[in-house]
C-alpha cells in the first residue's frame, strides 16, 4: 500500500470487486477486437500452465452458458478444480479466474462453485498473478494483458492497470511471495496457497 489506513485499502489499489468487473458501458462487441480471446491462441500452453496448479481447463460449446461463471456472458467460470471457458472467453478472464483458484485458501478451493470470494489484498494478488501467467505464455506477456485489462474495464485507483503495476502493486507481489505462490525472485513456484 502506498499510503493511508487499512480502511482506505480499496482506494489505494485495485478494488476487490470492481477490478474484475467489465465496464458496464462496454459490450462484447465493443471490446472483442481489442482483447485476446481463447480462439486466437494455442490452447494447449494455456491448459498446461493451469495444470501446473492442478487446475483443468474445460471448454464449453459455443453459445452455451459457462458453468461457474460469476459475471456471465463469455467470462470464465470456476467449479472445484475446473476452469470453464468458451473459445470466445477473453484470456484475461481465464487467467484472472485461475489466479483466484491459486490464491484462495484450501478450504475455499474445496467448496468452490462460482464465487471465488476473497478480500482486497487477495484480489490485488490475483491481478498481479494473472500478469505473471501472461508472461508464462509465449506471444502474450504482461504488456498485452495490461492493455486488455484496461480495454475490458478493470478499475484501478491510479487510472490504469499499468499505473497500478508500476506504482502500487508491491503489496500484491509480497502477498504472493508470503503465500509461496512466487519465490523471492518473483518467479512462479507452481504452488497454490496453502
Amino acid at each position: 500500500m502506498t499510503g493511508g489506513s487499512p480502511e482506505d485499502a480499496g482506494e489505494t489499489r485495485a478494488s476487490a470487486r470492481s477490478s474484475a468487473t467489465p465496464n458496464a458501458a462496454a459490450t462484447v462487441a465493443d471490446v472483442e477486437p481489442s482483447v485476446l480471446r481463447l480462439y486466437s491462441l494455442e490452447r494447449m500452453p494455456v491448459a498446461m500452465l493451469l495444470s501446473r496448479f492442478s487446475l483443468e481447463l474445460r471448454l464449453v460449446a459455443p453459445e452455451e452458458l459457462i458453468p461457474g461463471s460469476y459475471w456471465g456472458e463469455s467470462e470464465a467460470g470456476l467449479i472445484g478444480s475446473v476452469l470453464h471457458a468458451r473459445l470466445d472467453t477473453p484470456l484475461h478472464s481465464v487467467l484472472h479466474e485461475a489466479g483466484h483458484f491459486v490464491c484462495m485458501s484450501p478450504e475455499r478451493r474445496v467448496a468452490l462453485d462460482r464465487d471465488a470470494g476473497g478480500d482486497d489484498a487477495e484480489e490485488c494478488a490475483v491481478c498481479y498473478l494473472q500478469l505473471l501467467f501472461a508472461d508464462a505464455l509465449r506471444g502474450v506477456g504482461r504488456n498485452r494483458l495490461l492493455a486488455d485489462m484496461d480495454a475490458w474495464g478493470y478499475s484501478f485507483r491510479l487510472g490504469s492497470a499499468r499505473a497500478w503495476l508500476e506504482q502500487d502493486a508491491a503489496d500484491a507481489r509480497e502477498w504472493l511471495r508470503r503465500e509461496g505462490i512466487i519465490d523471492a525472485a518473483g518467479m512462479l513456484t507452481g504452488q497454490c496457497r496453502c
